[in-house]
């Protein structure tokens, strides 16, 4: 069953035609195949031998000599593998396109973040041709994205007691995840968090569907309709806060931070600044070399960006040449859900103008109180962000400071922030600067009242 309501003139909201299903929105309806066929069993068992082999990053804190040999022996054997084939019966599968985009995504960010700190990046030919050929066919970048971890990495923790009805979503409390790089339950959990608030917001497509159907008519009695469904909205808005900040109950910050976090670095994110080769790329003609590589991001999330669309939240760059870190993110969302943001945002009736248009007080506060939730929800963001990411840096870089006072005593240790880069986000932008400049535009989209 897929969101198929037809609005007149405008075609549909949802649907088969932008993989968006009415129980699990812009998740696939049932889980994801766990294992490629035969053929391309080489990537399944190196990402099996990757995982087993409990690899670390090249630059964790307390690497020893053992572990370092452990990850070059997993990747002279990457380098042997096999050039295999993205053929017909592989491109011509979209279940069977996804499954290879997220082994062979691991792969890479397996390869490219055991290697020593200083070593130059050169993804060899086993990996990057077919990643390359694979998100070509998909038309997302060659490297790690939300998808690959969020949407198409779970699985039932046990089979639901009727799977063939397909009447209700899958519970929240019974998804696992299918690939994890570090095995821990804390990076399981950061998945399924999101996988959770991806599926609770199924809720909001309706209620958006709901209200493009009512706008259309948008006499009083669609007013008040409208009025009912943005006070929803508000409701399930404040469940996915709930959700986001329920990450800390099993994903301890700094476990997340020095352990799990660093297996997402794109080339963007990168501390030395390396650029990633992909061997082979010029000696096909039909390949290029990749220009976007941003790790993972929450900005990734087609539920959020749906929100921000839905109720007009702009988010595009003052800078004509450059695109806003919201609109390059969509390049890493799977095709049609981009296909499907692209269709919300030509809608001719957005619901924002029609708020002001109607000078109805009792949907314009609906209507704000819809857009405070959203904020409330970016706020709860910086609260992780802050607890994961930028508390565990600052702790970081005090340890750094403190260690370098030891090595040279004659020199002051460098405060924290000082003459240092702004810290980044996965997706490689500037976080604290970016959390706060999207919880604002959000907060500036509420409607001043006349009253």
């Amino acid at each position: 069953m897929t969101i198929e309501t037809q609005l007149p003139a405008e075609g549909n909201v949802g649907g088969h035609v932008f993989d968006v299903d009415s129980r699990t929105g812009f998740m696939p309806p049932k889980p994801p195949i766990p294992r490629l066929p035969a053929m391309w069993e080489d990537w399944e068992s190196m990402l099996d031998l990757a995982i087993a082999a409990k690899l670390k990053c090249g630059d964790q804190v307390g690497l020893t000599p053992e572990d370092a040999a452990n990850s070059e022996t997993w990747r002279a054997q990457a380098r042997k593998m096999p050039v295999l084939p993205v053929n017909s019966a592989l491109t011509s599968c979209p279940i069977l396109l996804r499954r290879a985009h997220l082994v062979l995504t691991f792969l890479l960010h397996f390869y490219v973040q055991t290697l020593p700190i200083d070593a130059p990046i050169l993804i060899p030919r086993s990996i990057s041709i077919p990643v390359l050929r694979v998100s070509q066919q998909l038309d997302i970048p060659p490297l790690l994205t939300f998808s690959d971890t969020v949407l198409y990495n779970w699985e039932f923790k046990s089979p639901p007691i009727t799977p063939d009805a397909g009447e209700e979503a899958p519970a929240l409390d019974n998804l696992r995840s299918q690939a994890l790089f570090s095995g821990l339950v804390d990076e399981e959990e950061f998945y399924l968090c999101s996988a959770r608030i991806e599926l609770r917001g199924v809720e909001a497509l309706e209620l958006m569907r709901q209200t493009m159907d009512e706008m259309f008519v948008g006499d009083e009695i669609a007013v008040r309709r409208i009025s009912g469904y943005l006070q929803t909205m508000v409701g399930v808005i404040n469940e996915l806060k709930t959700l986001l900040l329920d990450v800390r109950k099993q994903c301890d910050p700094e476990r997340y931070y020095s352990l799990v976090r660093p297996w997402f670095r794109g080339q963007d994110s990168d501390l030395k600044k390396r650029k990633w080769v992909f061997e082979g790329v010029k000696e096909e003609e039909d390949l290029v070399e990749p220009t976007e590589l941003s790790g993972p991001s929450a900005g990734q999330s087609s539920i959020v960006h749906v929100l921000d669309v839905f109720l007009g939240v702009d988010h595009q760059s003052k800078t004509p040449d450059k695109p806003s870190f919201m609109s390059r993110m969509l390049t890493y969302m799977p095709r049609n859900h981009r296909l499907f943001l692209k269709h919300l945002s030509a809608n001719p009736r957005p619901l924002r103008p029609f708020v002001v248009s109607t000078q109805d007080q009792e949907l314009l506060e609906c209507y704000n109180k819809a857009v405070l939730a959203l904020k409330e929800f970016r706020d709860a963001h910086m609260i992780i962000a802050t607890l994961y990411i930028i508390g565990p840096a600052r702790r970081a870089a005090r340890a750094l400071a403190a260690k370098d006072a030891e090595i040279d005593s004659g020199h002051e240790p460098t405060p924290p922030g000082k003459d240092r880069e702004p810290l980044k986000g996965t997706g490689g932008t500037d976080l604290v600067k970016f959390l706060k400049d999207t919880r604002n535009r959000t907060g500036a989209t509420m409607i001043p009242s006349s009253t």
